[in-house]
């Protein structure tokens, strides 16, 4: 799967811990009871985990849901939210 994301209109950083058990089901759902987000947009949603060295990404391409799962080597700052924007 191939997939060009520069055109994507938002890109959603969630801060806090997500408990990365969610599958896709969860994530949709926390986006949508929580944040009052369209998870079906085009929009990419990342979420980190309680250790903060994990964290997954979901995206909804038109035809299905795409989730990428990704466990870092070294942990990384936190992000801090700032107004507008989140810094990380």
């Amino acid at each position: 799967m191939k997939h060009d994301y520069t055109s994507v209109k938002n890109i959603y950083i969630i801060c806090g811990k997500t408990d990365m058990r969610k599958g896709i089901d969860g994530l949709a759902t926390l986006i949508q009871d929580s944040f009052e987000l369209d998870p079906y947009g085009d929009s990419i949603f990342l979420f980190s985990g309680w250790s903060k060295d994990r964290y997954k990404c979901l995206y909804f391409d038109g035809d299905g849901f795409a989730m990428l799962y990704k466990r870092k080597r070294k942990i990384i700052p936190t992000c801090q939210p700032d107004g507008d924007r989140v810094i990380i």
